[in-house]
């Protein structure tokens, strides 16, 4: 056995495709009818992810503690456990819980708070590998798009919901169909916001070329792909190192003009001349 076939063999052809998957926006919708969890928040992502590990109940000092087995490390054997944190940790997944169910945190930013020593970086460090390990399995899937264009493909900066493309009174129809498909899930079924300005410039373009064909923008511009999370490869995940606050650019947060495509587009405010690469 040559050395190209000894990789060959050691290769999981049949994951790199699922993970590699592209489809229609149809074809999108027909996923989500089987399974609507893509649609899930960050929160309630984070939340089922830590769940996903399994839970030890136990007692110290007649009290009823939790363990949640995430905290073990299960990515790296251990290197970063989580050792005599159980209650805090506790109130860390409480509170992810009621983000999830949308009970009021989730419109805030969470804050770990607390002495050196205290494993907040490590706490960071395990859910940014858990939610890149999520992300590549079947239960923690989740899909971005990109358009079609002469140039080549765009992908989405934002890496948005492919169901942000429905107008608010279709995404509620379908959303609303999905409720009644799945009453068990366990989440309100909602998906929020609009589409990144890059996108709505976009669809404007498309809905002109089409004379307002909804339907054959999405059939003949959008292409559905799946997303995997990765904080090397800047996706879904960001890390943002504190320095000098003379020497800190808030547009490591929010992004830039990028003065290149200003020279191209002619406005600094066309949203194809901005960089949305902000953690």
């Amino acid at each position: 056995m040559n050395e190209l076939e000894r990789i060959r063999r050691r290769q999981d052809l049949e994951a790199y495709r699922a993970l590699s998957w592209e489809g229609s926006f149809a074809d999108y919708l027909g996923l989500l009818k089987k399974d609507p969890r893509p649609l899930r928040t960050s929160f309630q992502r984070v939340h089922d992810m830590i769940l996903s590990y399994g839970v030890e109940e136990y007692t110290l000092f007649r009290e009823k503690l939790l363990h949640y087995r995430f905290f073990d490390d299960p990515f790296e054997g251990g290197k970063d456990a989580i050792f005599g944190l159980d209650k805090p940790l506790m109130r860390l997944v409480a509170t992810l819980k009621a983000a999830a169910h949308r009970l009021g945190p989730e419109r805030r930013i969470l804050l770990l708070h607390g002495p050196v020593g205290s494993a907040k970086s490590t706490i960071a460090r395990l859910l940014k590998k858990g939610l890149e390990a999520y992300s590549r399995t079947e239960e923690g899937k989740l899909f971005t798009f990109y358009w079609k264009t002469p140039e080549g493909p765009l992908p989405c900066p934002m890496h948005e919901e492919p169901l942000l493309l429905l107008p608010k009174e279709i995404r509620n129809e379908f959303l609303e169909e999905l409720r009644h498909l799945h009453p068990e899930y366990p989440y309100p079924l909602e998906v929020e916001g609009d589409l990144c300005p890059v996108c709505r410039f976009q669809m404007r373009e498309a809905l002109a070329r089409h004379g307002g064909d909804l339907a054959a923008v999405l059939e003949d511009e959008v292409v559905v792909k799946r997303l995997v999370l990765s904080e090397k490869d800047r996706i879904g995940i960001g890390t943002f190192q504190p320095t000098d606050e003379k020497n800190q650019d808030s547009t490591e947060l929010t992004g830039d003009i990028n003065y290149r495509k200003v020279a191209i587009y002619g406005s600094d405010s066309d949203p194809r001349a901005f960089n949305f690469d902000g953690e």
